[in-house]
């Protein structure tokens, strides 16, 4: 088995420590955490339907992936949108959550299609959850609280959304070139960045709630 394999098999089974971690955890999640616990849970169904495509001999499986990518935008948008308690922030991420969601699915049905790599789709994505990442982060260190955010469990999970969507970006707005000359490179990136982020996420959710003072 080659490395590319090896990392692509890892990534996927990866993809399920948050979901695993999420059921252990249940009772501690709040709304925002339940509605991230859906959005990884949509994360490993699409790589389980891609692999199961694959195997059967359905070589194009890019309509899951435009599938996954509106659902992500849909899901993560809601996850920020009550994660902010700043009533401007809750608007804007209500608005450019709105009009993400709608260029993807224009991008899908009239741009690219659905039997083409996503590629602006997921620009789009990239872009959005980096935005949204790093305002909550600003919002996170700016609280009037006292608060320990290493505990503060989406410290951990957007600190996986910054980590993921920040290495991959590059790599989705240049899929195409990448997969006819850099195939392999392509796959370990996004590959060992997935594994990361999602170590990043079942931390998360495996924290318990904190008290404010």
């Amino acid at each position: 088995m080659s490395l590319t394999e090896s990392l692509i098999i890892a990534s996927v089974v990866s993809g399920f420590l948050p979901v695993l971690a999420s059921l252990y955890n249940y009772r501690n999640l709040d709304k925002v955490l339940k509605i991230a616990a859906i959005y990884f849970l949509a994360s490993v169904a699409s790589d389980l339907v891609m692999q199961v495509m694959k195997n059967s001999g359905q070589p194009n499986n890019w309509p899951v992936i435009h599938i996954y990518i509106a659902l992500s935008m849909l899901s993560l948008g809601a996850m920020y949108y009550y994660a902010f308690f700043n009533l401007l922030f809750k608007k804007t991420i209500f608005w450019v959550t709105l009009l993400a969601f709608v260029s993807i699915c224009v991008d899908s049905i009239f741009i690219e299609g659905i039997w083409d790599y996503p590629s602006i789709s997921n620009t789009i994505l990239n872009i959005v959850m980096l935005c949204f990442s790093l305002i909550y982060f600003y919002q996170l260190l700016n609280r009037q609280e006292f608060v320990h955010i290493e505990k503060q469990a989406l410290f951990w999970i957007n600190a996986g959304i910054l980590f993921y969507f920040s290495i991959n970006i590059f790599l989705f707005m240049l899929f195409k070139r990448m997969l006819n000359e850099h195939q392999e490179s392509f796959y370990i990136i996004n590959d060992i960045t997935n594994i990361i982020a999602n170590i990043l996420f079942t931390i998360g959710l495996l924290c318990k709630p904190q008290k404010v003072t």
